[in-house]
């Protein structure tokens, strides 16, 4: 490698240091929108802060699946959005964009707050669902199955719900992982009561490693192979491992518990990820934004491990 190669000398505001997007089959796209948060903002700040983390990361290969996915990846900066627009207008912009990006490359997208899955989760169904609802693995603190945001219809602890009450996604192959929050019962328990799965913090307490495989292996045989869509609120994390983000939740995931079940479940059927709700200004020593950029990039290289180097229609995704 010569001197001014390493992206991170060069200052690079790429993930990964990676090319800009044109052709490449995986599109990383930031999502810049922390409109409709219930506590603290500063999540639209994630994607600069995700992509600087990630530089570190930029001249090795993945240490589980021994490669980098730099040259198959383009990034596609951050959608432009109309910040003060109402919520659903700005919903159907990113959906817009989504879908576009999505029809050309498997896409991962950096938020923003947890209200842009949603969106993405329609253009998403569109692209891939062939008229069926995706499976979904949601990693949080939060069930984020509240019917109201604050007395609004739509927002940030909502999106879940919404999500399966428009048929975005299957009740039975929803999976919630490292829910720990307050909450009344109905909201908590609601994908468990349509018949999905959840996986509390709570049970996951002292598990790693091997411990994980029955639960790994219980989350494949519920999602089998439908077109999954994968997202990951790096509030899932115990604050220890994350601190910046909006409503941060004591007793969550460690690191090594959320990697694990990212890189075993690599093989699941999918077709898009996001991480959400990282707010830098919250942070410390950029633990939040490292966590979330090695998260994204085990995802990525998961993929190209597995051989998914091609942008295929929806008809050949496998």
């Amino acid at each position: 490698m010569a001197i001014g190669d390493f992206a991170y000398a060069n200052n690079s505001n790429r993930f990964l240091g990676c090319a800009p997007l044109a052709e490449q089959p995986f599109a990383l796209v930031g999502v810049p929108f922390d409109g409709a948060v219930s506590n603290r903002p500063g999540a639209r700040f994630g994607p600069q802060a995700i992509r600087a983390a990630s530089l570190m990361l930029c001249d090795g290969e993945h240490p589980h699946f021994n490669l980098s996915p730099t040259a198959y990846l383009g990034d596609a900066l951050d959608m432009r959005l109309p910040n003060t627009a109402p919520l659903l207008d700005l919903q159907a912009c990113i959906e817009q964009q989504a879908q576009a990006l999505m029809r050309r490359h498997r896409c991962a997208f950096l938020g923003g707050d947890h209200s842009i899955t949603l969106p993405l989760l329609r253009a998403a169904q569109r692209v891939y669902g062939q008229g069926e609802p995706l499976a979904l693995l949601h990693f949080d603190a939060h069930c984020d199955t509240w019917t109201d945001h604050c007395g609004e219809p739509s927002g940030h602890g909502t999106w879940t719900y919404e999500a399966l009450q428009q048929g975005l996604a299957s009740p039975a192959h929803t999976v919630q992982v490292g829910l720990r929050s307050s909450g009344a019962r109905a909201a908590r328990e609601y994908v468990r009561d349509q018949g999905g799965l959840i996986v509390t913090a709570r049970a996951l307490r002292g598990l790693d490693g091997a411990a994980l495989q029955p639960l790994l292996r219980e989350i494949r045989q519920r999602i089998g192979a439908r077109p999954c869509y994968l997202t990951i609120d790096i509030d899932c994390l115990d604050p220890a491992f994350a601190p910046g983000t909006g409503t941060p939740e004591p007793g969550g995931l460690s690191s090594s518990q959320l990697l694990t079940f990212v890189e075993e479940l690599a093989d699941l059927n999918w077709v898009g990820m996001d991480c959400v709700e990282v707010a830098p200004a919250y942070d410390h020593a950029e633990l939040s934004s490292s966590a979330a950029a090695t998260l994204v990039w085990t995802w990525l290289a998961g993929q190209v491990a597995l051989g998914r180097t091609r942008a295929h229609p929806p008809t050949a995704l496998k």
